[in-house]
């Protein structure tokens, strides 16, 4: 299990020593290479700008959807010593930021809210963590080594891609790229659309910084600032990196790619940025996100919380929204091989902004947001030979698909010329290296959903789902799932071979997501 403050919330954090033996791996805590970027519109910057004082929280006052706050909520908002930041009327959900510790008791005894609760720990901005190591991006022997290797028609990185032929996607490439008339919506730390395998797919109209809950539509506020996580940009380029004979393949590289930035500069992913990228989703013409990351501060968000709840409120009736206008929402399940259909489990990291504590909670009424959210497509990730990754949570009708987010070449080894078991993807500042984790799995299944949004244009969301679990192929549970080879059980697999917590409905298939 990762420390209290687990920077990457579906990036599997690889121990040094692994890193090394895997080539290009990925650290906890990692910071971006690329230089010289435009400021990203910083959490910091805007709470400034609004006179936010050291000791002010962000709160989510939830009434009833449809109706912006009355002149009744306003006004006791106001004399609870809260100011309304921005309200999603449609929702009914009013993002409020007081200095007041008793804000949210005293605001849930107001006639018109449902629930209301504080969305972090911390004072604005969140307090910062430490990171640790740096990513270790593909050197220029290997880039030279890997276009040697490259078959013809493929991009000069692609031989290094394991992970397009498990799910057939250099099959799928063969028939269709994909529309770019779809966009995937990356829900996550901030897209650089400078870097060339993402400049030609890159969908500005659709693009945002929704730190703070509120919209910021300046240019650039989509993009990583030097210190923060490349994490987004992996995602996308695993997604939609063009087939343009520079670097590496996506999975659909022919759909368009949004920067949908919610993750403040220390990394967090709270409530009132989460439902600010949902509501621009739905808005903003994106057909699939794509949710790489839990929901800070709590991993599980508990209902008989009242602070919790209103949490889970809010995100919910986003998500569900963004369904509703046309969205299919999809969504990492989690690097600690946790089975989230199990009695209880022990949450040690919430809050993660705060002081942790050894939780013991029941997850059919603890949740981890967005993953566990109806309606939301939910990922489990496998490794080079096709089983569950060492790391991947799992649950018997929790799990939706499966798809490849690497693994430990100690456990999982990939056919030459391929030399990581991890994933491939892009990094700002034109570059490209390694990361693993059910946050790759994710973006997997959302590429496959854009690509069959691509070959059926007029399907709704439900539709679009029917499809990716009728298409995915079915992969029988790992019986016994001795991953490690030590004779003991690592985790337990329950189900059919056409519908098991280890794979869900099975294992994605982006050829069937053109030709079917």
């Amino acid at each position: 299990m990762t420390g209290p403050h687990p920077r990457y919330r579906r990036t599997l954090a690889i121990p040094l020593g692994m890193a090394i033996a895997t080539a290009m791996a990925f650290l906890p805590g990692a910071t971006a290479s690329a230089t010289g970027l435009p400021r990203t519109g910083a959490v910091s910057d805007v709470l400034a700008a609004a006179g936010t004082d050291g000791t002010a929280l962000s709160y989510v006052v939830n009434v009833r959807p449809g109706h912006g706050p009355s002149a009744q909520v306003k006004k006791a908002v106001a004399k609870a010593g809260g100011t309304i930041v921005t309200s999603y009327d449609e929702i009914g959900v009013i993002v409020v930021h007081s200095s007041n510790p008793d804000f949210a008791k005293t605001i849930r005894k107001v006639r018109g809210v449902e629930s209301a609760g504080n969305t972090r720990n911390a004072p604005l901005p969140a307090q910062s963590t430490t990171d640790e190591g740096t990513p270790k991006a593909l050197s220029s022997a290997q880039m030279t080594a890997a276009q040697a290797a490259a078959d013809a028609g493929q991009d000069p990185l692609e031989s290094l891609q394991w992970d397009l032929p498990a799910i057939k996607a250099d099959k799928a490439h063969e028939k269709s790229l994909g529309s770019s008339k779809v966009t995937v919506g990356v829900i996550d730390t901030g897209v650089d659309d400078t870097h060339p395998d993402l400049a030609p797919n890159f969908d500005r109209a659709a693009s945002v910084n929704c730190v703070t809950g509120k919209p910021d539509t300046t240019d650039g506020a989509w993009r990583p600032s030097a210190a923060e996580s490349p994490h987004g940009t992996h995602v996308a380029g695993e997604i939609a990196a063009a087939k343009n004979g520079v670097g590496m393949t996506g999975v659909a590289p022919g759909v368009k790619v949004a920067g949908i930035k919610v993750s403040t500069t220390d990394g967090y992913f709270y409530t009132e940025a989460v439902v600010c990228g949902f509501m621009w989703a739905a808005t903003h013409g994106v057909d699939v996100t794509n949710n790489s990351y839990y929901t800070d501060p709590w991993y599980f968000n508990c209902t008989d919380d009242p602070d919790q709840k209103a949490l889970v409120d809010a995100v919910t009736r986003a998500s569900r929204y963004a369904e509703k206008r046309g969205v299919v929402n999809v969504a990492a399940a989690g690097n600690e091989n946790y089975d989230l259909a199990a009695d209880e489990i022990t949450d040690p990291v919430s809050p993660n902004d705060g002081t942790p504590s050894d939780r013991v909670i029941d997850p059919s009424e603890c949740f981890d947001i967005p993953t566990q959210l109806p309606g939301v497509v939910t990922v489990a990730s496998t490794g080079a030979k096709g089983i569950k990754s060492s790391f991947s949570n799992h649950g018997l009708g929790v799990i939706d698909v499966a798809a490849p987010g690497g693994d430990s070449t100690a456990y999982q080894t990939p056919a030459p010329p391929a030399t990581s078991g991890l994933i491939l993807g892009t990094l700002p500042g034109g570059k490209w290296g390694y990361m693993a984790g059910t946050s790759m799995a994710s973006p997997h299944a959302a590429a496959v959903a854009a690509l069959i949004k691509s070959t059926h244009p007029y399907a709704p969301p439900a539709l679009v789902k029917a499809l990716l679990y009728a298409e995915a192929d079915a992969t029988p549970c790992t019986d016994p799932y001795d991953i490690n080879g030590d004779g003991k059980v690592d985790a337990v697999c329950e189900g059919s071979k056409n519908r098991n917590g280890f794979y869900g409905w099975g294992t994605v298939d982006a050829l069937d997501a053109v030709t079917k």
